[in-house]
């Protein structure tokens, strides 16, 4: 083989992995768009004005709209951290109302690990832990001499005794939820370094069931504070 034949077929071969390169990175960003807009959807069945308010960063995407009268924010949030074992894609749901809580209190479920949706280990303050919270999570705050209704918070956190709720965010603004809706598949990620989270999407019923609890307990947690009053 001519060294002119050698470098036509290196140069082939650059050309095809190239082309090959681009379809794929084309054929990726046409499954995400339409995954959003299936996500959309389906989130639109629950909060019928959703608006995509995505700014960009990288895999974050927010929604924002109204659901029984309270303003509201979803955001789905693809965690990659190094120190995961697998990288991890997080559901965050939050009424951004008023709350009657002096500062923030955060409750984190196995908070070994730091996370890409959280402050939570910024905060200095760690609370002593009222009977009816989770054995496995931590409670911090902004503020040491920071009281919280912990009664009424714990007698409203049912669902934190399933494994996938990972932390509950309340602050004079606004109640959070953030649930784990799947982590990436391990043969994939282990040879490629891709996280691919299969067939797992925003499920309408689990959406309406974390607004309902972040909901009750906001209420539960304002009706405590005119009460006292």
């Amino acid at each position: 083989m001519s060294e002119l034949t050698s470098a036509l077929l290196a140069g082939a071969i650059v050309l095809a992995l190239v082309l090959h390169l681009a379809w794929q990175a084309r054929a990726s960003r046409n499954r995400a768009s339409m995954a959003l807009a299936v996500e959309q959807g389906r989130i639109r069945t629950i909060i019928a004005d959703a608006a995509n308010v995505s700014d960009g960063t990288a895999g974050v995407i927010t929604w924002e709209g109204s659901w029984n009268g309270q303003r509201v924010q979803l955001r789905t949030i693809v965690d990659t951290l190094a120190t995961r074992k697998l990288p991890a894609r997080w559901l965050s749901v939050s009424i951004t109302e008023e709350v009657a809580v002096p500062a923030t209190f955060d409750m984190m479920k196995r908070s070994g690990s730091p996370t890409t949706f959280s402050n939570f280990d910024l905060l200095e303050h760690t609370l002593p832990k009222a009977p009816g919270f989770p054995a496995e999570a931590v409670l911090r705050t902004d503020r040491r001499a920071a009281r919280f209704p912990q009664g009424v918070i714990a007698s409203h956190i049912e669902i934190f005794s399933e494994g996938r709720a990972k932390e509950l965010l309340i602050t004079p603004k606004g109640v959070r939820i953030v649930w784990l809706l799947a982590e990436a598949g391990r043969a994939r990620y282990g040879v490629f370094r891709q996280a691919e989270f299969g067939d797992a999407t925003l499920d309408p019923v689990l959406i309406e069931r974390l607004l309902a609890s972040v909901s009750a307990l906001r209420d539960a947690i304002n009706r405590s504070e005119r009460q006292a009053a």
